[in-house]
């Protein structure tokens, strides 16, 4: 499998692990000191061959993907959830994209999200509390299956409706991916 995106990764254990699974090409961010010169590189990428943001689940990735993100608009982007990064063994509580199997990664960037500045969205903040998303118990863990299903990432309950809004997720979609949640709840 080929990417045609050059794909953004904090470090080159990950740009390792992705290329023992496809052929890519990879800027790294070195992990949290992206600076300007990274910036300009990935900005460069874009305008040449698009990017995809695909860095680790957890703050400091989030953090990385937000400064691309205000720096550099337009980047496409692909999740892993937690439980696809961590690693196995002795190390496992350690995170990362190179932790995960390479069929996990082509999976995740078979599917990419663009954000979009078009941010209005369907879904309510009722919708969050009808499908006991905020505000109660087992929200939490009800969040984390729906970032899983919809390939969103992890989110908090502050996040959640600006996160469905910036991918451009529809009530639709939103609805049936939590009928199959609520579903698998009561299997």
């Amino acid at each position: 499998m080929k990417v045609k995106e050059i794909i953004v990764v904090e470090g080159k254990d990950d740009t390792a692990k992705l290329k023992q699974a496809m052929d890519v090409d990879t800027i790294e961010t070195n992990g949290s000191a992206i600076n300007k010169d990274i910036l300009a590189q990935i900005a460069h990428a874009k305008d040449k061959r698009g990017v995809i943001v695909f860095t680790d689940p957890d703050y400091p990735g989030q953090r990385i993907r937000q400064i691309i993100d205000q720096e550099v608009p337009g980047c496409k982007h692909a999740f892993l959830s937690r439980e696809e990064a961590v690693a196995s063994g002795k190390q496992r509580k350690s995170l990362g994209i190179e932790h995960a199997s390479k069929e996990v990664l082509r999976h995740a960037l078979s599917q990419v999200y663009e954000l979009s500045d078009n941010r209005v969205s369907d879904i309510t903040r009722a919708d969050l509390l009808r499908y006991g998303l905020i505000g109660g118990k087992g929200a939490k863990e009800k969040r984390q299956r729906l970032g899983q299903q919809l390939r969103i990432g992890h989110i908090n309950g502050k996040q959640l409706l600006r996160r469905l809004e910036m991918f451009q997720i529809n009530k639709a979609e939103f609805e049936a991916v939590m009928e199959q949640i609520i579903q698998e709840e009561r299997s």
